[in-house]
């Protein structure tokens, strides 16, 4: 007769799946960001963070090597939502029409909170040099993705220097363009102000792209 062993039920909680990890880091940002609103990054401690977004310290600095990179989730939506329009851009439409009818500094799946986190966040990276700088190295990042974007739009490869000048071209633009509205909504962010943001980032764009296929 065969011994039949029985699995021991697992014990603690149940691994945290991929998703879940990015929401988390997402929540713990929000949170960063409004601590560092209230009181300054200097007067802003890893465990106040972590005590604010409901996770232990254990779990924060695990997740964030330094406190001030906290706000990498929220600047990265803003990132990821122009790369996401640019992938979306249909062949037959001029990018300046499509910009216009589609472009949001963050994903249209976000909150109105959210809006508000990654233009306050923009507006701390010019007093706050520790945040400032985890801004410059997401920059670098967002010229990465805004050339692999690029590559396959004009088929070319990620080592074409036309991809790499298109990118960092776009990429000064998308940082203007938000300081700019960022500055724009110390009050508060209106409709009138995203849509003007939405116009100057389409035409700013559409004369950098014009320029550089003249250098040609």
């Amino acid at each position: 007769m065969t011994d039949v062993v029985s699995e021991k039920p697992r014990r603690g909680r149940p691994p945290v799946s991929a998703e879940q990890r990015q929401q988390q880091r997402l929540d713990i940002s929000r949170h960063a960001v409004r601590l560092f609103a209230e009181q300054g990054v200097a007067a802003t401690s890893g465990e106040q963070i972590a005590q604010a977004a409901g996770v232990s310290e254990r779990t924060f600095w695990r997740y964030f090597p330094q406190k001030e990179s906290c706000v990498e989730p929220l600047l990265t939506k803003m990132i990821d939502a122009f790369c996401a329009v640019l992938r979306a851009w249909p062949p037959e439409l001029e990018l300046i029409d499509h910009l216009r009818a589609t472009y949001s500094p963050v994903p249209d799946t976000s909150s109105d909170e959210d809006v508000e986190s990654v233009l306050e966040v923009v507006r701390m990276t010019h007093q706050e040099p520790a945040l400032r700088a985890a801004y410059l190295v997401l920059r670098e990042r967002a010229e990465d993705a805004l050339a692999d974007v690029l590559a396959k739009r004009l088929d070319l490869p990620l080592t074409a220097v036309e991809v790499k000048i298109q990118a960092a071209a776009m990429s000064a633009v998308l940082k203007v363009a938000t300081d700019d509205v960022a500055h724009a909504s110390v009050e508060g962010v209106t409709t009138e102000a995203l849509e003007g943001h939405r116009e100057q980032m389409a035409s700013a764009v559409s004369r950098v792209l014009r320029g550089l296929s003249q250098l040609r």
